[in-house]
């Protein structure tokens, strides 16, 4: 059955990690998963956008296939191996309800990183292993229950002040293979049905011409008015998201 609303939002969410992929909206990619939430049930969302995050990958990976800092992601892959176990572990006992609540929580976390920035504090600090473990465990965490990992990411990575050209590549390859890693728990959790990769299917092009849209823009705008309104959405999302998976645990 023909959904405007459903299009429309799976579009605007898609489009929206594409361009974050291309470096146009930072980290406002986060919000794919949490804004399909208010349309779709958040694991299906999250099942549904892997496919597409993975085909974005490769298109970012081909852009910046000789820029990236292999260092910082030895020190944080063996942490975001240790989140994404952990995060399949608890897939099967929480409820949607606990899912929704907890995208809604990291989407808040990352709007007020955005106002009061941890990774400011971390400016000049030497890239401990110790704490880019703890970080990548984060973002594998996060990322696995809801594509969410950029901001753990970002706290750890940014404050190295690598080159734009070597954060994206580094970015982009730390999360192809994270992403690629969740492929087969995703399969056996039964996120990767034929209705979300038929969804996957539909909207992969969507998010690749993101990206090259995103490369497009990302030197042609001034985004500093777009940013305001767009991390003001995000909080408003972020404590919608918060209020519905808090009424259905109180519900339920």
């Amino acid at each position: 059955m023909f959904d405007p609303v459903f299009i429309s939002v799976a579009v605007a969410a898609v489009l929206i990690v594409g361009l974050s992929k291309a470096g146009l909206l930072g980290g406002l990619g986060v919000v794919g998963v949490p804004l399909l939430a208010l349309v779709m049930a958040p694991r299906d969302a999250a099942g549904m956008m892997l496919p597409v995050l993975l085909c974005m990958d490769a298109v970012a990976i081909w852009m910046y296939r000789k820029e990236c800092d292999w260092s910082l992601i030895k020190i944080m892959l063996p942490g975001a191996a240790i989140g994404t176990l952990v995060g399949w572990a608890l897939w099967a006992v929480v409820s949607d309800a606990v899912v929704l609540l907890m995208v809604g929580i990291v989407t808040l976390l990352f709007v007020l990183d955005a106002v009061f920035p941890l990774r400011k504090k971390l400016e000049g600090l030497p890239p401990s292993k110790p704490w880019g473990s703890f970080w990548g465990s984060i973002a594998g965490f996060t990322s696995f229950i809801s594509h969410t990992g950029g901001p753990p990411f970002q706290i750890y990575v940014l404050p190295r002040r690598l080159p734009p050209a070597v954060y994206a590549g580094t970015t982009a390859f730390f999360f192809a293979i994270v992403n690629t890693a969740k492929l087969v728990p995703y399969y056996f959790l039964g996120q990767l049905n034929v209705q979300n990769l038929t969804l996957s299917a539909a909207l992969a092009p969507v998010g690749v011409a993101g990206v090259f849209l995103g490369v497009y823009l990302v030197r042609r705008i001034d985004a500093r008015l777009f940013y305001r309104i767009a991390y003001w959405l995000v909080f408003l999302l972020a404590l919608q998201l918060i209020w519905d998976g808090s009424s259905r645990l109180l519900a339920g």
